[in-house]
């Protein structure tokens, strides 16, 4: 007679796992999660040991992001709390990053169990979907259930929740097999396709325009849609920005990519929407950073519509004048044949950027002279100039922190205009969590092997996130890490002092910190620069040294375009 096979329920989820295609699993190995560890190793699915399970959320994030297939992070109640940073990351991103949680035992459950939470209740609001998998036979069915919620319509994250006496027991390895869906492996995404008579209706809108400007969002990234917008926006001469706290769209060789969306940190956007009539959000939502839809941010008397793949997204846009159901690409196909381009509107976009890469460059170049001539320390923008230049045609760079973050956006768009080609660019998402940079680079790295990477983070946003630095030693996977080193929560304390009565700022200050020391204790390379001209040499060292490398730059501080343009009063609090 023959004996039946049987396999713990932490192997079913890892074979269901492996079958969808996943092919990378983040961790801080708990012993609740062992039986889906070992189903991991068995079917060889390469899995990443973490520091911290807000690690390996954010190096699932990151490798989700970067080939927008979805990951796993993996954890056990404990450090489901730890993970849940890395949830709000992932949503605000609408990245379709799988959490799952070894969770306290089913058969007690309100009892009190070892480490009892409710993770499902915790995470709900934090993703897209949130379940407790309550039938081992039906592991494959939750799998199957979490990954169509995370990739179709508008993605994001999910959460299972697995009780470990589920996760230990044994079940026939075909448990759940005899139902539908027979096929085990991830489906072709199901993709909108526009309704013959919205479309016409928004083409005539477009064919009418003088002045059209496109703003693209986050579901041109996930649709797979960047191509085709770069090549239609280039045929028809429409200026495109990109929305606020987004992996760039469009690379630095696409010139119909002028900046982004962001009257502060990229002031031609400002006239540029303002004088559309009209503007085509393509992927985006009417949020905050879109000022809901509202004027001043866009006028009355323009036309804007909004074009989602997904009847989730459209909900946001309930403001737009006119809306559109459709796959971007699908949209996008049917925009080339429009019929007409607007080269003279076009290359006044063009001849904005110009000018304001030229006062930019103008400006920083005086205040770099004064620098030296003063001996101050370096301009956290001139600083971020710096990298990129050391940087070669397609290297990553990853930047992380307030100040920091805002200075590199900007920086970005000059070095672009002068010939940068950066391969990827990554940084937190529209939840702006500090702490991201180090797993954001090691997940560029692990993808990108050849590449250079290199991670520009402010001092405080690599305190929030830097323990992540020894998965770079233990995965070796070298990358270069400049800090921005300030002293202290720059941003915050610029905002204290135009907020509080006393101009002062309060709880935002560092001691000095010898980053670049930890590097080499860990068995990597560190150099600090104090001066400009001892960078360019301090970077080519830490490139070339094979090495996680730091070059820890010392920066004065600066207040970046949008702090002080929104926390000028003493009624802002914040810089929203």
């Amino acid at each position: 007679m023959a004996t039946e096979t049987k396999l713990r329920g932490g192997a079913l989820l890892a074979r269901a796992l492996k079958e969808k295609g996943a092919e990378h699993v983040f961790t801080l190995a708990g012993g609740f999660c062992n039986p889906a560890l070992e189903g991991f190793m068995e079917c060889q699915m390469p899995v990443i040991n973490c520091p911290h399970e807000q690690v390996a959320g954010h190096l699932a994030d990151g490798h989700t992001r970067i080939t927008r297939k979805p990951a796993i992070c993996l954890v056990g109640p404990e450090g489901f709390a730890n993970a849940v940073p890395a949830m709000l990351e992932a949503m605000g991103e609408r990245s379709p990053v799988i959490f799952v949680t070894g969770s306290s035992t089913l058969k007690r459950q309100g009892a009190g169990g070892f480490k009892e939470i409710d993770d499902v209740a915790i995470a709900a609001p934090l993703c897209k979907y949130s379940a407790r998998i309550t039938d081992g036979t039906r592991i494959g069915e939750f799998v199957d259930r979490a990954w169509t919620a995370a990739t179709t319509g508008y993605p994001g994250p999910v959460h299972l929740s697995l009780p470990v006496d589920i996760m230990f027991s044994s079940y026939p390895e075909d448990a759940g097999r005899e139902e539908r869906p027979f096929r085990r492996d991830a489906r072709p995404l199901p993709r909108a396709w526009p309704d013959p008579t919205g479309l016409a209706r928004v083409l005539d809108f477009v064919g009418r325009a003088e002045r059209p400007v496109i703003i693209g969002g986050h579901g041109v990234w996930w649709s797979r849609g960047e191509a085709k917008l770069a090549e239609v926006a280039a045929k028809l001469r429409i200026p495109v920005f990109n929305v606020p706290y987004h992996t760039k769209l469009l690379g630095e060789d696409c010139e119909a990519m002028m900046g982004l969306a962001d009257f502060h940190q990229y002031h031609p956007s400002k006239p540029a929407i303002h004088e559309a009539d009209l503007v085509l959000m393509i992927g985006g939502r009417l949020d905050n950073q879109m000022n809901f839809g509202n004027p001043p941010f866009f006028p009355a008397g323009q036309t804007l519509i909004c074009v989602n793949g997904s009847h989730e997204e459209l909900e946001y846009n309930r403001a737009a004048d006119d809306v559109l159901l459709s796959d971007p690409g699908a949209f996008l196909e049917a925009l080339a044949g429009v019929g007409r381009s607007w080269p003279d509107w076009f290359d006044l976009q063009k001849k904005r950027r110009s000018d304001w890469v030229s006062e930019w460059s103008n400006h920083i170049a005086g205040e770099t002279r004064q620098d030296e001539a003063e001996g101050n320390k370096m301009h956290p923008l001139q600083m971020s100039l710096d990298v990129q230049a050391a940087m070669a045609d397609g290297d990553w760079l990853v930047f992380d922190g307030g100040n920091t973050h805002f200075w590199s956006e900007i920086a970005v768009n000059i070095a672009g205009a002068r010939g940068r080609r950066l391969g990827g660019i990554l940084h937190p998402g529209n939840y702006s969590l500090l702490g991201v940079g180090v797993s954001f680079a090691l997940s560029a790295k692990a993808t990108h092997p050849d590449r250079n990477v290199v991670l520009i983070t402010g001092d405080g946003a690599f305190l929030s996130g830097g323990l992540s630095i020894e998965a770079a030693f233990q995965e070796q996977l070298p990358i270069t890490v400049v800090v921005d080193n300030n002293g202290g929560l720059d941003c915050i304390s610029q905002q204290q002092e135009r907020l509080f009565a006393s101009g002062k700022h309060f709880a935002t200050d560092f001691r000095d910190i010898p980053f670049h020391t930890m590097f080499e204790g860990l068995g990597g390379h560190g150099e600090l620069v104090t001066r400009r001209s001892e960078l360019a040499p301090a970077l080519a060292r830490a490139m070339a040294s094979g090495k996680t490398a730091c070059v820890n730059v010392k920066c004065r501080g600066v207040i970046s375009p949008i702090v002080a343009a929104t926390s000028d009063k003493r009624d802002k609090a914040s810089i929203e």
